[in-house]
């Protein structure tokens, strides 16, 4: 149904409303948004195609894309990211002029959800329509957006099986009101680590087994509620009681292992607390590229370990 407005907001249709699931984990189905080169390859209709794309992919970063008719007929959408968290979310806006003149404007929300060892993938696009001339854009919208998710369902194999490494390289600070003695204790010792490493809601812990010591190990294996298993699979190599941690980890996602990792944990006096430095140097397998996720997922778990050392 058509709502009509008054010239300056002009007409604005109902919402348009797409899912799609992909055999592939949210990171890499994110991935496959986030830049120039994999936008060109998929976002437009069948028959379209993408020859440029400027993408700035940060809030307020431009979002500018280039959709070319089978007639060659040019149509520019130009706006801005709104809203970015990897993997779960982006929000974007967009503009199509023709001639200097805008035609209409979208404002296009994107979720991304585990399903099992997949993605399920929404998409939520408003419009207002300022030339009712290209009221046939929304009105074939759904069409469209079928046809361009197949091209990305196709991308999104590509990317898997480019068989590529991502490196990915990130720093979290954190101060605790407690002393370096107390905060290595809660990342050294099995029982007190799993107050804040594996209480998770939504999350069974399967085996947990840790020993913190060069040459040591520690493996811990859950299962998410979406049924997906995640095991943690560390070596110690350098551990200096309430000073340091050095460590290397691979990840697995059920059968699949989606990166390997050098960690270091530094513990530095703060006053009468204590200053821990995260330092993480991963490498993303096969096309899994998390996309800032495991930085995000990092620090939430480091305010937990903040949040246990207050009891």
């Amino acid at each position: 149904m058509l709502q009509a407005h008054d010239d300056k907001t002009g007409i604005k249709p109902e919402p348009l409303v797409i899912t799609r699931n992909f055999a592939a984990p949210r990171a890499l189905v994110f991935k496959a948004w986030s830049s120039a080169e994999n936008m060109k390859r998929w976002f437009c209709p069948e028959c379209y195609t993408v020859p440029e794309a400027e993408i700035d992919f940060r809030p307020g970063g431009v979002c500018a894309i280039c959709m070319r008719s089978p007639e060659g007929q040019d149509f520019w959408s130009r706006g801005e990211y709104i809203e970015i968290a990897p993997p779960d979310r982006l929000v974007f806006s967009g503009t199509v002029a023709v001639g200097g003149s805008p035609k209409f404007s979208t404002r296009t929300t994107v979720t991304f959800e585990d399903d099992g060892a997949g993605t399920r993938m929404s998409v939520h696009q408003a419009y207002e329509i300022f030339d009712e001339a290209f009221l046939f854009a929304v009105e074939g919208a759904s069409e469209g957006w079928r046809t361009t998710l197949d091209k990305l369902e196709r991308e999104v194999a590509r990317i898997q099986a480019e068989g590529s490494v991502v490196h990915a390289t990130f720093s979290i600070e954190r101060i605790y009101d407690a002393s370096p003695a107390r905060v290595f204790h809660a990342l050294s010792d099995q029982a007190v680590k799993a107050r804040w490493f594996t209480g998770v809601d939504g999350y069974t812990v399967l085996e947990c087994d840790m020993d913190v010591r060069p040459g040591g190990r520690e493996r811990v294996k859950g299962r998410w509620a979406s049924g997906v298993v995640a095991t943690f699979d560390a070596s110690y190599f350098d551990v200096v009681p309430n000073r340091r941690l050095v460590y290397a980890y691979e990840m697995q996602l059920d059968e699949r292992k989606i990166s390997v990792s050098l960690a270091t944990m530094e513990l530095k006096p703060e006053g009468a607390g204590t200053r821990l430095v995260m330092t993480e140097q991963g490498a993303f397998l096969d096309g899994y590229d998390d996309a800032g996720g495991r930085e995000h997922g990092t620090g939430f778990m480091l305010d937990r370990l903040g949040a246990s050392l207050k009891d």
